[in-house]
């Protein structure tokens, strides 16, 4: 199976200021986002996996499309979301978001042990989704718990759609202070310190 992809679309928030306070490293994030023809809607697909060997060539879409936007700014956090048009179920997603799809996202970012966080829904086209991001390589850093708010088009996903989205950043939030592990600390080992 080859997973029909429709568009892509790709956001970017560059802020600079947070709270009255300027910081001299902005932080970058951006999202790439891949409206997709869905294999399975409106039927009950009992066996999955052609779709998750699929969605590596669109996890690597996406992942060199999110790491182009970043420009030059290397990403070091990083999420993973979807949302299913109303023909299809959660698991359709979920199915397309697994190891095989984030596998190219690891490696764009120059390799990567953390667990990446997700979210999927089920929503009617020009719905948005919160997607969570978290340091790459250390989950217990608390300064990079951060998120993007994904406005989808009017008009996506259709009912036999579903979009894939990856989300980085290149640094925690601004004005991050609530302690716990710093990013300069990472032993890196286990993708949680």
């Amino acid at each position: 199976m080859q997973l029909d992809v429709r568009r892509i679309l790709t956001l970017c928030d560059h802020k600079d200021v947070e709270a009255g306070h300027r910081h001299k490293e902005p932080l970058r994030r951006v999202a790439a986002i891949a409206i997709l023809a869905n294999p399975y809607a409106g039927r009950y697909v009992e066996d999955l996996s052609e779709a998750i060997v699929a969605s590596e060539a669109v996890g690597k879409l996406l992942a060199d499309t999110a790491v182009a936007a970043m420009g030059p700014y290397k990403p070091v956090s990083y999420g993973k979301g979807g949302v299913v048009g109303l023909g299809g179920e959660l698991e359709h997603a979920n199915s397309m978001l697994t190891t095989t799809f984030a596998t190219p996202l690891r490696n764009a970012m120059g390799g990567a042990v953390a667990w990446i966080p997700s979210f999927t829904k089920l929503a009617a086209p020009g719905a948005s989704i919160d997607v969570p991001l978290a340091h790459k390589d250390a989950l217990y850093v608390r300064s990079h718990y951060d998120g993007m708010t994904i406005p989808l088009p009017s008009d996506a996903p259709a009912a036999d759609e579903v979009a894939l989205i990856v989300c980085l950043a290149n640094r925690g939030r601004l004005n991050a202070r609530v302690g716990g592990l710093a990013a300069k600390d990472i032993v890196g080992k286990d993708g949680l310190r």
